[in-house]
């Protein structure tokens, strides 16, 4: 358990529960090419997360209404598996299952460049078989490769990465005791997604309470953090490719 300190002002949180420093990631694992009937595929593992992504297309967009005569779409399908928690999960999409698959898909918008394909359709579907927070991070990683694999047209690569605030002190790559923190003024959660190349950011979301000045702080770790995200992104993009 984090320990407190006894100092009026001073942030309770003084020690991560798996001993990792504040800015440090958790082990990951990425591998591309994983579902050999998919256009593309990767895993992406973050501690105990693990997601896995498979693309299928640009192919012709159906309904036909939902057509865009300018360009192709992106759309996403993100949920996770009932046994993936350890309170299980009723199968199926769900409400949250749904926010999450459209803000998957307005992260991996800004790095998809579809215009040479109207009135298709990038379909990308997610599964996370197991979970220990940071689950649409994850998702938006592995799914960013398996785009790659794919041969999709991409203006640049995308990396994400959960930020937190635990009380007053700024942490990088929130495990789920982390989320579930209640002691001082709790938790705050803090998705980020950075573009490889430009450094934008694709995402942002905010669930919690934060200053300026820590928000300031919590972006430029996350930064920081998914710099080491995308070089493992290329690496095992790299290897799949040195292995055909």
């Amino acid at each position: 358990m984090a320990k407190k300190s006894k100092s009026e002002g001073e942030s309770m949180y003084k020690e991560r529960t798996d001993g990792r420093a504040f800015d440090e990631l958790r082990k990951i694992e990425a591998k591309v090419g994983i579902i050999p009937n998919a256009d593309g595929s990767a895993m992406y593992k973050s501690g105990d997360t693990v997601a896995i992504a498979a693309v299928f297309g640009p192919r012709v967009m159906h309904p036909q209404h939902s057509q865009n005569p300018q360009k192709g779409l992106i759309r996403v399908n993100y949920d996770m598996m009932s046994f993936s928690v350890y309170e299980r999960k009723k199968p199926g999409s769900n409400r949250r299952s749904q926010e999450i698959s459209k803000v998957i898909e307005w992260a991996l918008e800004n790095c998809v460049d579809l215009s040479e394909f109207p009135n298709t359709v990038v379909d990308v579907f997610i599964q996370i078989p197991q979970a220990d927070a940071g689950t649409r991070v994850a998702g938006i990683n592995a799914a960013a490769m398996a785009l790659a694999q794919a041969g999709v047209p991409m203006k640049e690569m995308v990396s994400a990465i959960a930020v937190g605030k635990m009380d007053k002190t700024i942490v990088v790559d929130v495990d789920k005791d982390e989320e579930d923190y209640e002691e001082g003024e709790g938790a705050t959660d803090i998705p980020v997604c950075y573009l490889s190349r430009s450094k934008k950011l694709a995402l942002l979301q905010l669930d919690g309470k934060i200053s300026p000045q820590e928000l300031k702080k919590a972006l430029e770790m996350g930064r920081k953090a998914c710099e080491k995200i995308y070089q493992i992104q290329l690496k095992a993009l790299k290897e799949f490719e040195e292995a055909e």
